[in-house]
């Protein structure tokens, strides 16, 4: 018997048991607090007389004080609830899998080493002594770093030497030990290899036990202004994107909250396969927008997104603004319900009392700041309106209590005035919002002068507002954009600015880069150098999701030195079939034949087509035998999905089968090859390349080298390219 896995086993077990009675402490202690807190506040509660009302004045004070105690008690109780459930939230993560590596480290010369074990979330017995250290934390570095030996990690700030004796890998489930491994470096990283091995899910897994050093730096990288990613397809950009994101939020556990974590994602079936990747390792997930749902959340969901919008559209509005003049067409009235608060003329004799400013920020601040004054003056009108006066005497008591807080009963004019004046702000507060947000001002009025009279797309309104304000989200402090490479510059130059105040995390790779229009890396790297002051850079070249034989067939169309850069770690699995078509029921019985065939196999095929309008044409003809795909839906764990390659982005299967590869659809240009190297490598374990016609010539390289290496070639009735 293996006397290393015995005394492991033995290890956790010892580790289980202790998670298992911290869980029972915890949950009975949950329901102690609840029923004692419950009782307390009641006997509390029956002390208090609400109604001070009539009271004596000491009276008064000691109700008063009574409330301050019972706040103060149910404070305590919240501050207690909330630290046990955090606390209990940390051991059912562990209860999965209480840790996943082990190191052991020598921290000085001449002392015993020391064992850490390393798990997704970090937990301490009831003596403060560490049971698993969480994988954020600096002395779990050691194991990232993949380095035997000296080796270091650094703690707030101050780097510590040590040496890392043993570095062990577990595959470890519950309370079951199944393996360990000792690694030294990463292609002989067995829990990886391991991991590779199985199939798709319908969810993306954390990689925490098998971030890989190249993926660690990315992680663990230093809190910059901007930080550009380049990774090629496969190499788990979107896993070290939300690791990163874990780091963060454990780094600066005390301050960043989930919505302060803005993350941009592809589409909406990519931002529900990534959903349970951070509750996973015990975090919330942070704000998560497509570029449409992020238009929406503006109020301008009912325009065009500005997708394609062009950057030299917004240069023009910039250099326009300073020189613009409002006239009264630009402005509208203030108005809540039927009553007109404020006039547009009102609105233009403001904004032309601070002329001497150029139209932006400082010009629109003091405008705001004089309508907010006017609207004071107007609703001090109306409070001496008789009609207004009978509409506050006229509020039932409820009405009272919820305007004033308490029922009111006016003695005199003065206080009918005074009464009057409450009830009017409260019934229009929104028009203090109304100013803020610049109701007052026509925008797109405004703009569509300056762009030639054409309308403005929400990406151009969005900008134009924030030459106007200058304000954008003030509130988040990280903004991660995945597959940058999809997004026009206009987009981020945008994003840039709006959220002028965060951190970015820019993530892509340029060879997925699906639509024409898009920003190049230099086109990227100067806006965020102008907006954030520079842009450091980290490259992932190691692809992690397919096969040698896959990742071969797409890097095929990479040049030379870009394609001797990319390597793969997984075993030898499945030669790519390569077949085109000249007869479309050939063609049609093909792809029936493979849906039948995968529908039982364990993992997901994937029917994937360059748009729409082809999705929609095989959606038809091949009925029941696949799962169409759109926008608002989710990936099954298994069976057979037909989408169109914009809702691929991003995503992986375990069978691929491009259904379109003939040279209609990917002709010789650069955009084509983008959009198959982008459809080819979502395959994790097989690919099927179909052309119903003449097969694409971006493919003729690969074939002509295959059949020089004499590769076999199917016999299926169709011509073999």
């Amino acid at each position: 018997m293996d006397k290393t896995y015995e005394e492991e086993q033995r290890h956790l077990s010892e580790v289980y048991a202790t998670i298992c009675s911290l869980h029972d402490k915890l949950t009975a202690e949950l329901e102690r607090h609840h029923a004692t807190a419950a009782q307390d506040l009641k006997d509390l509660s029956d002390e208090l007389r609400p109604d001070t009302a009539g009271i004596e004045a000491d009276e008064a004070m000691e109700t008063l004080a009574a409330i301050e105690t019972l706040n103060a008690v149910i404070d305590a109780y919240n501050q207690r609830h909330d630290f046990a459930l955090e606390r209990l939230s940390r051991v059912l993560v562990l209860l999965r899998q209480p840790y996943f590596a082990k190191v052991r480290l020598k921290m000085r010369p001449g002392r015993p080493a020391r064992d850490v074990y390393i798990g997704a979330v970090g937990l301490t017995d009831d003596d403060r002594t560490p049971l698993v250290v969480d994988w954020r934390s600096p002395v779990a570095e050691t194991y990232y770093k993949q380095e035997n030996g000296p080796t270091s990690f650094t703690v707030d700030g101050r780097v510590r030497n040590v040496e890392l004796e043993l570095r062990r890998q577990f595959d470890i489930e519950r309370d079951v030990l199944r393996m360990y491994f000792d690694t030294t470096v990463a292609i002989e990283d067995s829990l990886l290899l391991n991991a590779l091995k199985r199939h798709h899910s319908e969810k993306l897994q954390a990689i925490t036990s098998t971030i890989q050093r190249e993926q660690n730096e990315v992680v663990r990288h230093a809190d910059v202004g901007a930080l550009l990613v380049s990774g090629v397809a496969g190499s788990g950009k979107t896993s070290v994107m939300l690791q990163r994101v874990a780091y963060l939020f454990y780094q600066e556990r005390k301050s960043l909250r989930p919505d302060q974590v803005y993350l941009f994602t592809p589409n909406a079936v990519f931002g529900r396969y990534i959903d349970s990747v951070l509750p996973s390792m015990g975090e919330a997930n942070p704000q998560v927008f497509t570029w449409r749902t992020f238009v929406a959340a503006q109020g301008l969901g009912d325009r065009d997104d500005g997708a394609h919008a062009s950057a030299q559209a917004l240069r023009d509005l910039e250099a326009a603004v300073p020189e613009l003049v409002a006239d009264q067409q630009d402005m509208r009235d203030i108005r809540i319900g039927a009553t007109t608060l404020l006039k547009a003329a009102q609105a233009k004799s403001a904004i032309d009392k601070f002329a001497q400013f150029p139209l932006g920020p400082r010009r629109l601040a003091l405008t705001c700041d004089e309508l907010h004054d006017r609207l004071e003056r107007r609703l001090g009108q109306l409070s001496r309106n008789d009609e207004w006066q009978e509409e506050m005497l006229g509020l039932d008591v409820d009405e009272q209590v919820a305007v004033f807080g308490e029922t009111v009963s006016p003695e005199d004019e003065r206080e009918t005035v005074e009464l009057t004046r409450r009830y009017v702000a409260h019934r229009f507060a929104a028009a203090h919002d109304l100013i803020d947000n610049l109701a007052w001002l026509r925008i797109d009025r405004m703009g569509s002068r300056i762009l030639g009279g054409r309308s403005l797309n929400a990406t151009e309104w969005l900008w134009l507002r924030l030459l106007l304000t200058g304000e954008g989200v003030k509130n988040a402090r990280y903004v991660m954009v995945d597959e940058v490479q999809d997004y026009s510059l206009a987009q981020l130059m945008l994003l840039s600015r709006f959220f002028g105040r965060a951190h970015f995390l820019l993530l892509g790779d340029e060879h997925q880069a699906i639509r024409e229009g898009t920003a190049t890396w230099d086109e990227m790297r100067a806006v965020f150098s102008a907006s954030h002051g520079g842009v450091e850079e980290c490259a992932l070249r190691t692809s992690y999701r397919s096969s040698p034989e896959i990742t071969e067939l797409f890097s095929s169309l990479l040049g030379d030195e870009e394609r001797g850069t990319l390597a793969s770690v997984r075993r030898a699995g499945v030669a790519p079939t390569i077949v085109a078509f000249d007869d479309t029921d050939e063609y049609l019985a093909r792809l029936r034949s493979i849906a039948q065939d995968e529908h039982d196999r364990v993992g997901l095929c994937a029917i994937v087509v360059a748009d729409r309008r082809r999705a929609a044409w095989l959606s038809k003809k091949l009925g029941d035998y696949v799962t169409t795909i759109g926008r608002g839906d989710a990936l099954p764990a298994a069976g057979v999905v037909l989408l169109d390659l914009s809702l691929a982005k991003g995503l992986e299967f375990d069978h691929v089968v491009v259904a379109d590869a003939q040279d209609s659809v990917y002709g010789a240009d650069d955009l084509s090859r983008r959009r198959l190297y982008t459809s080819l490598s979502r395959a994790m374990h097989e690919v099927t390349v179909l052309a119903q016609g003449t097969l694409t010539p971006l493919l003729t390289p690969y074939c002509q080298a295959m059949e020089e290496r004499g590769a076999q070639t199917p016999d299926d009735g169709g011509s073999v390219a």
